[in-house]
């Protein structure tokens, strides 16, 4: 790199002038970093052309190709695309960075370095497109969503990403010489250590991929974990989940505990029970009964809305004798289980019970107690009847063999 000489018209100045300006003529010769600032000059221009043209290929190019793949039938070339668009607005950059480097013809370690830069931006641009292109091709993983589950494939897309990223990382660094071997090496021991004091971290990690491989629930899910939460499931993360209770607050559950307890997940049921007991006054007739029975169970058999045996069970039977009542049991499933339609159905099918029992003639129990107050002459005192012949027969019999008994234990004795 020659040095820039002083042109010839600065002799002719005075000499109050020529002080100045040689000063300023050094500043533009000498420059900064082994540079000069006509050479820094020259790359600011290089570059700034180089950004304008990224501007124009972005709006030409990558437009271009953008909407040609967008006319096709196929998802492989839109995802093509949608991976390497972006990166693809660095190429007018670094091509020009690349002429900048070429036309102020450094050399030594600026020029090594300056190489180096180059290498190092190009190796980021192609893990960037690969990372992006994961994320772009996952319609590819149709089929693993299905046999494991969309929150395990998004984990793996996100690993894939992350990894490439790092490796792209480390490739820089080997350009750079810097050693990799100690870093993965440090990285290993500093593993060791975080694993020996975080098992709960793991445990929770581990959880979380066991939950997603068995499909025990998944977002919008209602679960019920005894002791733990109820809700509705809206996220899977790695380390917890998040459950959204029915009073609308968050909770986020560490995926060991949904793991390690019994889970109940009511929105896999394929029917929602209604279980009743329903009690009907004393005074209720065998007749009344029978009528009570049979229409509430030919009102459930004949309603589509309810499933019928064998599909699920179906009971309206006497059940029991209570305290003040005589009690039915009303045992049945809908076809449906949203609850707000079951709700509606429950309720249609209590208003119909309720004029069933009205018809019959009797009407609902109620905890309740009947005290008789008789005001009389003291009562006469009546002799038991005399015991009839068969009595007093086996009477006889009885006390016989207890007397043969005990005569016996005695002789053993």
């Amino acid at each position: 790199m020659q040095p820039i000489t002083t042109p010839a018209w600065i002799d002719r100045l005075p000499d109050w002038a020529k002080q100045p300006v040689e000063y300023l003529a050094s500043i533009w010769n000498e420059g900064a970093l082994g540079l000069t600032y006509g050479e820094i000059s020259t790359v600011v221009l290089i570059i700034a052309f180089a950004l304008i043209i990224r501007g124009l290929f972005a709006r030409s190019i990558v437009r271009g190709i953008t909407r040609a793949a967008a006319g096709t039938k196929t998802q492989f070339d839109d995802a093509l695309v949608e991976a390497i668009a972006t990166p693809l607005k660095l190429v007018p950059l670094i091509i020009g960075i690349y002429f900048a480097l070429e036309i102020i013809d450094i050399e030594g370690v600026v020029a090594q370095n300056a190489d180096r830069a180059v290498q190092s931006v190009i190796t980021l641009a192609v893990f960037w497109t690969l990372s992006r292109a994961v994320h772009a091709f996952e319609f590819l993983f149709t089929g693993l969503r299905n046999n494991l589950s969309s929150a395990v494939v998004d984990w793996m897309v996100k690993f894939l990403e992350g990894s490439l990223i790092i490796f792209g990382f480390l490739a820089v660094a080997s350009i750079w010489n810097i050693p990799v071997a100690p870093i993965l090496a440090s990285l290993g021991v500093f593993g060791i250590a975080i694993g020996l004091g975080a098992q709960d971290l793991f445990k929770n990690l581990i959880s979380g991929i066991l939950i997603m491989t068995e499909k025990r629930f998944g977002p919008g899910e209602w679960i019920q974990v005894d002791g733990v939460v109820e809700g509705t499931v809206e996220k899977i993360n790695f380390r917890s989940t998040l459950i959204r209770r029915f009073d609308k607050s968050p909770i986020y559950v560490p995926n060991g505990l949904l793991s390690d307890n019994p889970l109940t997940n009511f929105s896999r049921m394929t029917h929602r029970r209604i279980k009743w007991v329903i009690g009907v006054e004393y005074r209720t007739t065998v007749e009344q009964l029978r009528y009570i029975r049979d229409e509430i169970e030919a009102l459930i058999w004949n309603d589509p809305r309810f499933a019928r045996p064998p599909e699920a069970a179906l009971f309206v039977r006497v059940n029991s004798f209570n305290d003040s009542s005589i009690d039915f049991l009303i045992y049945c499933f809908t076809h449906t289980t949203n609850w707000g339609e079951w709700l509606a159905i429950k309720e249609e099918l209590a208003t119909n019970i309720y004029e069933i029992i009205e018809r019959s003639g009797t009407g609902f129990a109620f905890p309740s107690r009947t005290l008789y107050m008789q005001q009389q002459d003291a009562p006469e005192i009546i002799a038991p009847p005399e015991r009839t012949e068969a009595v007093r027969k086996a009477l006889a019999e009885r006390a016989e063999a207890a007397r043969a008994g005990a005569q016996q234990d005695d002789e053993e004795g």
